[in-house]
């Protein structure tokens, strides 16, 4: 059954529409109970196993699961041995640990402005900041929706650089009926705890390029083939290369492996939600209050985020702060790297960050989980901005994302 649970609990002070909260998927206690029911959670990993071949049979491509999509990051720029003298680009419009990963290796970061439409990397500002020392472009899909990436993919393999997408956000979309993910050399997922499909926490290197599948389960063995091993492929196992412990553990993967299970009906729900929020909203964004989010042509997003990007920074902070004295929490997000202390330390701005400066302003996210609430998030941002709600939304049920899911189950 579908359903979630509130991540402080019933304590005081908690948002009564919290941003997040976390699905209990269907066969959670039954996997965690397995795990601790061994007498030793060592090799064999069935858990971890059986999560690695849902999401290869998802990808169609080699698949490292990890302990986060950050352990995912690092390991790709040690699969595209970045080092000092090299460059980096990738959007300011991101979170840290797509920047960390390279800066470990001693790259130089290049960022670059994002587009205004789906606020992913621009491909003309790509373009512009490749120089010779230029060795990889990371793109990164915002609200999992899936970057130019067939564009990027001809720009890299015009000017022989890597291309690396981090769709941290993006799993479950589909992009002319395929999961986004299968075009860069190498792409990374998270299972982060305010992601869609979580447990805790958690990651993915997805390796779409051939040469590199060996290598990666190398790195994710501390340095070692002892992947080869267990397949028989070598008689003992010795340290080969450099490498991390990237690999989760049963428990991780117990977890992991009951949320993917759930995964469809997750996001219908979810994407019930977003649909519910994106025509309740219309009428205020046809009015030039804000700009809703796109849902793009031959795109079949996850739901991961809803966002409104208002006017005015000053408009979106009064409005967080009147929702939150309503309970409802609806935070903003990323800062630009770009001007950040590590982005200043790190790398350089390659042309001009208007957009990015622009959305980082004054966007601003409501809150978006299986049975969230709509109507009185949607309430509430109407009364703020001093305009009755549309009477067509009225009939919408409260929990409209639940209800659109559990309608769909036999026994419910």
């Amino acid at each position: 059954m579908i359903h979630a649970e509130a991540e402080s609990g019933d304590q005081p002070n908690v948002m009564k529409i919290p941003f997040n909260r976390n699905h209990r998927a269907s066969n959670e206690k039954q996997y965690v109970e397995e795990v601790l029911s061994r007498a030793a959670y060592g090799a064999p990993y069935p858990f971890q196993e059986r999560c690695r071949q849902w999401l290869e049979h998802r990808f169609d491509s080699e698949v490292v699961v990890t302990q986060s999509c950050t352990d995912a990051l690092e390991m790709a720029a040690l699969l595209c041995r970045v080092g000092p003298g090299d460059e980096v680009i990738l959007p300011s419009f991101t979170f840290s640990s797509t920047a960390t990963a390279f800066a470990l290796r001693g790259a130089a970061l290049v960022f670059v402005d994002i587009e205004p439409r789906l606020f992913n990397i621009d491909v003309d500002a790509v373009a512009k900041a490749v120089t010779a020392r230029t060795k990889v472009i990371v793109a990164v899909n915002y609200a999992g929706n899936p970057c130019d990436i067939d564009a990027l993919r001809r720009l890299s393999d015009d000017r022989d650089l890597l291309l690396v997408e981090d769709a941290a956000q993006s799993l479950m979309t589909e992009r002319d009926g395929r999961q986004v993910g299968t075009t860069a050399d190498l792409t990374t997922i998270s299972f982060h705890n305010t992601k869609n499909i979580h447990c805790g926490e958690g990651g993915a290197l997805v390796v779409n390029r051939p040469e590199f599948r060996s290598r990666a389960h190398i790195l994710s063995e501390k340095g070692t083939n002892r992947r080869a091993f267990f397949l028989g492929e070598v008689d003992k196992y010795s340290w080969v290369d450099i490498g991390t412990s990237a690999l989760p553990s049963e428990l991780t993967s117990a977890l992991l492996l009951s949320q993917l299970e759930d995964a469809v009906d997750v996001t219908e729900s979810r994407r019930s939600a977003w649909s519910a929020y994106r025509d309740a909203l219309r009428p205020l964004a046809e009015r030039g209050l804000f700009s809703l989010p796109v849902d793009p042509d031959g795109v079949r997003h996850n739901a991961h985020i809803f966002h409104l990007l208002v006017r005015e920074q000053e408009v979106r902070d009064e409005l967080i702060r009147y929702l939150r004295d309503r309970s409802i929490s609806a935070p903003f997000h990323y800062l630009p790297l770009h001007s950040s202390r590590a982005g200043l330390r790190h790398g350089r701005l390659s042309g001009g960050g208007e957009i990015t400066d622009r959305v980082s302003s004054r966007l601003i996210r409501l809150p978006l989980w299986p049975g969230v609430p709509v109507r009185p998030v949607v309430e509430a941002i109407h009364d703020f901005f001093g305009v009755a709600l549309d009477e067509r939304f009225e009939s919408v049920p409260t929990s409209l994302a639940a209800q659109s899911v559990e309608s769909q189950r036999p026994g419910t």
